[in-house]
């Protein structure tokens, strides 16, 4: 592709074209120049010709090199060249023996149509079909344009380029075929290895990139990951929990009928301590501890008079209806109060 490109370019440039096309007459017959036989193939005639094959080459080309390889590819066009010359040859002189078709193949217009359409026969046997689509009911495939692009450069230097597409067409099944044994053959090794030390830097070629075959070893997580990858994400809401007080020693009380009430030990679930318990105490006429000069708390018994005996109740009354409140509020749902004795009743 490249090369087509640039030997088109430099032929328009210094006005050689008259160089690269070819007639059986007077070129061959009387001049004898036999070298247009080959030299036509290496550039396009204008710039229309030029456009129609690269984008041929850039569509059927490149599939079919990844298919055969470089080595079988380069090997294959090489032989698509002879090929076609020497048949374009031979179709030439045979239509110069007829007066009725002295005339059809006389001029070849310069362009590398017999390799393209050779491409095209391998395209057509090798590369699939990636989708198909319906127009106006007609079912085609996504090679559709690849053959009106084919279809534009076989008609375009009439009848000439028709005649070598079918030369191009009948080479590519020559080397399908295993008549002559064509696939096998493949060029020199000295030839390959020329063109890998010298040609394909100048052309920007490399070889591809070696995978490497060392394991390498798995990256361990750190603690900040591992603490991410464990946390458990959820949007259900978090019940709300009230902390349980501490455990506190049992105190040891005395009742006037000397029972001894229960501790908070027996009873799990009620908040010893702080103003409630106090105020409950002493409304219940319970032993209240008062500090001592060692650190030791003692008991005293609370004075009971039965001149408030009334009260007491209405206190009781009050702290009932409060215990009511706070055990339907669920933060508190905790708190219990100590029922009162049956002597103070």
């Amino acid at each position: 592709m490249l090369s087509l490109a640039l030997t088109s370019i430099a032929v328009g440039i210094f006005d050689v074209k008259h160089y690269v096309h070819l007639q059986l007459v007077p070129h061959l017959s009387k001049h004898h120049q036999y070298w247009r036989l080959f030299s036509h193939h290496v550039a396009c005639a204008n710039s229309s010709d030029l456009f129609l094959a690269e984008l041929l080459l850039y569509n059927i080309a490149i599939p079919i090199e990844r298919t055969f390889g470089s080595v079988k590819y380069a090997s294959f066009v090489l032989l698509a060249t002879l090929l076609n010359t020497m048949f374009t040859f031979v179709v030439m002189l045979a239509l110069r023996m007829s007066t009725y078709t002295e005339a059809l193949l006389n001029y070849v217009p310069s362009g590398p149509t017999a390799i393209i359409f050779s491409i095209i026969h391998q395209y057509i046997r090798l590369v699939p079909e990636a989708y198909h689509f319906k127009i106006f009911g007609v079912s085609m495939s996504d090679k559709i344009w690849v053959y009106a692009l084919a279809t534009q450069v076989s008609i375009s230097h009439l009848p000439a380029t028709l005649i070598l597409a079918v030369i191009g067409l009948l080479t590519g099944l020559l080397y399908r075929s295993e008549l002559l044994q064509l696939k096998g053959w493949r060029i020199p090794h000295r030839l390959v290895r020329f063109a890998q030390t010298w040609i394909a830097p100048l052309l920007g070629e490399s070889r591809s990139i070696r995978r490497t075959n060392r394991v390498l070893p798995e990256q361990r997580p750190s603690a900040e990951s591992s603490s991410l990858l464990d946390e458990t994400i959820s949007t259900a809401r978090t019940p709300r929990t009230v902390p349980r007080p501490t455990a506190r020693p049992p105190v040891a009380t005395e009742t006037p009928g000397g029972e001894t009430p229960p501790s908070d030990t027996e009873h799990p679930n009620q908040i010893g301590g702080g103003m409630v318990r106090q105020w409950m105490t002493e409304l219940t006429g319970a032993a209240r501890p008062s500090g001592t000069a060692q650190g030791t708390p003692q008991y005293r018994s609370s004075s009971r008079d039965p001149s408030h005996i009334s009260e007491v109740i209405k206190l009781l009354q009050i702290a009932n209806e409060a215990s009511l409140i706070v055990d339907s509020a669920p933060e508190l749902h905790s708190v219990v109060y100590t029922e009162p004795h049956d002597d103070l009743s």
